[in-house]
């Protein structure tokens, strides 16, 4: 079953080539084209396509199938080359010559782009709420432990004083910048392509307006070959913002690791959190931030991807851009996989206590110690002399009483201006 099919048989490794993945992967996508078809079968009706009673029978249908795929007995079998053929199958099925309207003024190429957009907005949406709950989460530590020093290192090596507090609400603060891509990539997605056709648009006198509205999009994407060329552009957009929130995610992940550490020892975690080793009795690995780290590298991966399959491709529609459906919609949910089950796990974090004064320490206050001496009149280049000269000779001895109070320091991180900035 085929939307263009014209009673021609298609060459079986042919078609099973082009098909691909496509009956699994547009489960994810079958509820928008079920909520864009019954927006589309309205705005027929409104404009004379279809009669009052054909639109009941359509709505009908379509709600049945709205059904079915909320309660997960909604399929796609062998038979049908995508949702989109199987959706209108089961409408004529039942309905006869009326489901056969239903794909009057449309082509195959918009309903795929409508149930993307419409999909890619509603799963932005969800990864903006599970971002700000880590983001809440994150804050919640900050305060909880901004008391508690860590040592800070720049090039791997000790450097000054930091704190848990400080390591909490930097990476929260970070989560605001990705925040605003994954704004950008919504703002993106949020304009409604549906009316451009095959990407040329359609004789019938079709009210566009109305099915944006219907659809609670933003706007509309009004020139129907800027409407098919966002296939692809769409998708190199959500790809650049998960990349950033997927790096920010390693990052944090990565320090766990590091910290985790018996050479670093600065925070565990409970046993059950935790992985062994099959021959070392003492081993507790930190798996779930070593996969966190490595799915997110992984969706940072997916930038270049989506760049590749659709850099230099002339306007209208290509084949290559059903190759940008499965990877993306696999990120899409593997990010919001992650984001919920770092949430979970940084939440049983263990602060473990750091002697600040261990020797591997020691040089951990020497920019203090410089400021203290420039406060009591010293230059700093006099300053920063004296305490290098301590450093090598082996009689530097460390002042840990020096507060830090300027704003975004150790004694003074600004959690509720940071929390303020993230976007609503």
């Amino acid at each position: 079953m085929k939307l263009w099919d014209k009673g021609i048989s298609i060459d079986k490794k042919i078609e099973q080539f082009t098909v691909g993945n496509d009956r699994d992967i547009d489960l994810h996508i079958a509820k928008y084209d079920v909520q864009a078809s019954l927006a589309h079968a309205k705005m027929l009706q409104s404009i004379g396509i279809l009669t009052t009673e054909e639109l009941q029978q359509l709505e009908k249908g379509l709600e049945d199938l709205a059904s079915q795929i909320e309660n997960g007995t909604f399929s796609i079998d062998n038979q049908f080359e995508d949702v989109h053929s199987k959706i209108e199958f089961e409408l004529t099925k039942t309905y006869g010559d009326v489901g056969k309207k239903i794909h009057t003024a449309r082509s195959r190429n918009d309903q795929v782009l409508v149930a993307l957009q419409l999909f890619y907005k509603a799963e932005l949406i969800n990864i903006k709420y599970k971002t700000k709950d880590f983001f809440e989460t994150l804050l919640e530590l900050a305060e909880t432990h901004k008391k508690a020093l860590l040592p800070g290192y720049t090039h791997l090596q000790v450097a000054m004083p930091s704190s848990f507090g400080l390591w909490f609400s930097a990476y929260a603060e970070v989560l605001i910048d990705d925040v605003y891509l994954l704004d950008a990539a919504l703002k993106t997605v949020d304009q409604n392509p549906l009316g451009s056709a095959a990407g040329y648009g359609s004789s019938f006198a079709i009210d566009r307006q109305l099915s944006t509205e219907l659809l609670e999009f933003s706007t509309l994407k009004y020139n129907v070959v800027a409407a098919q060329m966002s296939r692809g552009k769409s998708e190199r957009t959500i790809a650049l913002a998960l990349g950033s929130l997927a790096n920010t995610l390693a990052r944090f992940a990565m320090d766990i690791c590091l910290y985790m550490s018996q050479n670093f020892g600065f925070i565990s975690f409970p046993d059950e959190l935790t992985t062994g080793s099959s021959i070392m009795p003492h081993k507790k690995n930190p798996d779930v931030f070593e996969l966190i780290r490595g799915k997110s590298n992984k969706i940072q991966a997916l930038h270049h991807e989506m760049v590749l399959i659709t850099n230099n491709l002339p306007s209208g529609y290509h084949r290559d851009y059903q190759l940008l459906k499965e990877n993306m919609i696999s990120a899409i949910m593997d990010m919001q996989d992650i984001l919920e089950i770092f949430n979970y796990s940084i939440k049983q974090i263990e602060e473990k206590s750091i002697d600040l004064n261990d020797e591997k320490y020691q040089y951990l206050f020497t920019v203090d110690n410089i400021n203290t001496l420039v406060e009591n009149g010293m230059s700093f280049r006099e300053a920063y002399q004296k305490i290098g000269s301590e450093v090598q000779n082996g009689t530097y001895k460390p002042d840990t009483s020096k507060e830090h109070t300027h704003i975004g320091s150790i004694g003074n991180l600004c959690l509720d201006e940071i929390k303020n900035k993230f976007p609503e």
